[in-house]
């Protein structure tokens, strides 16, 4: 071989390597965060949110956002003040490109967050003044905390005021929430899981993100302490992954409106038309029959989720830290299109609502297809290892036993 061809042949061999390397890099490089953010806006049904500010922090003093907190988080008031405080700073230094450390806020493990401040112009009593006047319309906060891009997972959460729990707000505002963390970069954060904590005794807020989607994936035993019944209790883990999120019918099943002009609902929405062409083109024979019957079977579960909204009235529980205060029919401020009483389908409501927390079949839309190709039902849940469940019944122990 001559020099000349050998030296090429070595070229050769080092471009493909070297380009490998620069693959992997840049591999790498995609799970990564970026420097800076920019915060959408996001838009509602009953609410809009925008970027939260230092400023909204002492909004939420005057709404008495950390009210029973220990009841909802399992953290003391001062305890999830504080952590509150350090997610706005966080989400206001990323958004000007400032790293964690520079906003006074120190994270060993450079985990961002992004905090949108939860505002409305309802008018419940009538009087002609909007019921947040006094908040600049500001009722809380919504939050994607812990966000790791290399395992693409977040944490959601909302924190509303006391006055403003159990109305629906929670239910509108975090679909949309997760639609963005959800959608593909540069659109949305690209997430692959989105999660939650929820204390055991926090029956309300288990309901709510069940009705959402979410799945329990663990339990953290005697993670937190039940202070005012003076024991220990269970943290509950619960997620939903990316594919099997259905942003649309997370929303028309309790008969909001899908905004395309929210962030990462244009590509939610192309993906099911993508998903509706495939199964029509595996199903071509019985589509049209299938699709009247559906589509019938969806008219009357949005019916439903609109009446079970009316039906939930009670509000009492204290609950909306974590995003979860209000139950899955509290959306019923928000709904138009609809006047007839709310109890007329109560019991068609509650079939509703199974369907929707236990993704029992049923899962359909108004154009008779399911709108998404990973729907509830057809996930595969993870088998229930002996490990999980090993102490669940024992007796809890309190300080005064130890």
């Amino acid at each position: 071989m001559s020099e000349q061809t050998q030296s090429v042949a070595d070229s050769t061999v080092n471009g493909t390597v070297t380009s490998a390397v620069n693959s992997a890099v840049s591999g790498e490089e995609r799970r990564e965060l970026p420097a800076r953010i920019t915060i959408p806006e996001i838009r509602g049904e009953m609410v809009h949110l925008r970027p939260a500010s230092i400023e909204d922090l002492g909004r939420l003093d005057q709404l008495d956002a950390f009210y029973n907190a220990s009841g909802i988080t399992g953290k003391d008031r001062e305890s999830e003040r504080a952590a509150v405080n350090a997610w706005v700073r966080r989400s206001v230094a990323w958004a000007e490109g400032r790293a964690s450390v520079d906003s006074g806020v120190a994270d060993p493990e450079s985990r961002p967050t992004i905090a949108w401040a939860i505002l409305t112009d309802a008018d419940r009593d009538g009087d002609g003044i909007v019921d947040a006047e006094a908040t600049d319309n500001v009722i809380g906060m919504i939050f994607l905390i812990d966000i790791d891009g290399w395992s693409r997972s977040a944490r959601i959460q909302v924190v509303l005021g006391k006055d403003y729990r159990g109305r629906g707000y929670s239910r509108d505002a975090m679909p949309r929430v997760m639609t963005f963390g959800f959608a593909p970069r540069p659109v949305g954060l690209g997430m692959h899981r989105i999660w939650v904590a929820v204390p055991e005794k926090n029956t309300r807020s288990l309901s709510v993100y069940q009705s959402l989607g979410f799945i329990p994936s663990g339990t953290s035993r005697d993670a937190l302490w039940d202070a005012e019944n003076n024991k220990y209790q269970d943290l509950i883990v619960m997620d939903m992954l990316t594919d099997e999120y259905d942003p649309i019918h997370s929303l028309e099943v309790f008969g909001m409106h899908v905004f395309e002009d929210n962030p990462g609902v244009k590509e939610a929405l192309c993906a099911r038309e993508h998903s509706l062409a495939i199964r029509k083109r595996e199903h071509p024979a019985d589509g049209g029959d299938h699709a009247s019957h559906a589509s019938g079977e969806g008219d009357q579960t949005r019916r439903d989720g609109v009446d079970q909204a009316g039906n939930d009235t009670n509000g009492q529980a204290d609950g909306t830290i974590e995003g979860t205060s209000t139950s899955a029919g509290d959306a019923a401020p928000g709904i138009s299109g609809d006047s007839r009483p709310a109890d007329d389908h109560s019991g068609q409501a509650d079939a509703a609502q199974s369907q929707a927390s236990a993704g029992t079949p049923g899962h359909h839309t108004l154009d008779g297809e399911e709108n998404w190709p990973h729907s509830s039902h057809d996930r595969q849940p993870s088998k229930q290892a002996w490990w999980r469940t090993i102490g669940r019944r024992r007796e809890r122990r309190t300080e005064e036993d130890a």
